[in-house]
């Protein structure tokens, strides 16, 4: 991806985010843009509206962390925003090339005691990589995501389903946060590897088959994906409002486990038993996912 556009785009829009009263700046007369101007940017950061303005327009190599800190605080960037900001100055510098792995590609193999774990959690438990590829899960966790695994053609991938299958308005009561959260978690990847192939092919891909995709990228939105509340529909057991935990495998580069639980004595964790007494007489699609 190009460093320069990605900054611009990334920095324009965070600045559009931003109204005068939320950033404490008196808004008098008639305003051409949405958000603040590029002056009053660099006066909350404490610098010239000419230094701001080449910044914004992605010349972020050489850029002191002190001045990084100062244009997140003006922005008023949330840590997945920050962290993202300093990907990219990192990228302008040449400085991710040097600490980022290489990676060649391979074929995901799961381990057998990775396979054990997952079959030892009673809850769904599922293993998704940073190109939101569902690798893995154990039976309940297939069992949850049956409509994901039945119309996809190889690995099964979240982004694929949420913008290109018709069952996922369904799956997801409400579509437009889940695809939002999707497309927030693929962008927060691109910054961390703007060099993957795999992400750039399904980015292009999504972005031109799908306008709603295409409109959700260009907003430039990351988050960190760790833990709060999920709501679906499923064809056979209905409404579930379920918690989850997302944690990084140490053993799996970009991969993560997600373990959802409902809470106890809810409709949803009645909901469980049955998906769980459906899953254990029904066919289910294997545990595994080639990549």
């Amino acid at each position: 991806m190009n460093n320069r556009a990605e900054v611009h785009d990334f920095l324009t829009t965070r600045r559009a985010k931003i109204t005068p009263e939320r950033a404490g700046i008196p808004a008098a007369g008639q305003r051409r843009v949405p958000g603040l101007r590029r002056s009053e940017v660099a006066a909350l950061a404490g610098m010239s509206v000419e230094y701001y303005a080449k910044l914004e327009r992605g010349s972020l190599a050489g850029v002191s962390a002190g001045v990084l800190e100062a244009i997140a605080r003006a922005l008023q960037l949330d840590d997945a925003e920050r962290g993202h900001l300093m990907r990219l100055a990192q990228e302008a510098n040449g400085t991710s090339a040097l600490i980022r792995p290489s990676r060649r590609p391979r074929q995901w193999t799961v381990r057998p005691s990775l396979l054990w774990t997952l079959d030892a959690i009673t809850a769904p438990a599922i293993v998704v990589n940073h190109r939101q590829d569902l690798l893995a899960a154990n039976l309940l966790g297939r069992a949850m995501y049956s409509d994901v695994y039945a119309t996809a053609a190889g690995v099964p991938n979240f982004g694929r389903f949420t913008f290109l299958d018709s069952g996922a308005h369904r799956f997801y009561p409400n579509w437009s946060l889940a695809a939002e959260m999707l497309v927030a978690n693929l962008r927060t990847a691109a910054g961390k590897d703007p060099h993957d192939k795999g992400l750039h092919d399904l980015v292009g891909e999504l972005s031109t088959r799908s306008d709603e995709f295409r409109r959700r990228w260009g907003a430039h939105n990351v988050r960190i994906h760790g833990t709060g509340v999920k709501t679906f529909h499923h064809h056979i057991v209905g409404d579930l409002e379920l918690a989850y935990e997302t944690m990084d495998m140490r053993a799996e580069d970009g991969a993560n486990l997600t373990i959802y639980a409902a809470e106890p004595s809810s409709p949803t964790a009645q909901a469980l038993t049955l998906l769980a007494s459906w899953a254990a007489t029904s066919e289910i699609v294997p545990a595994v996912s080639d990549r």
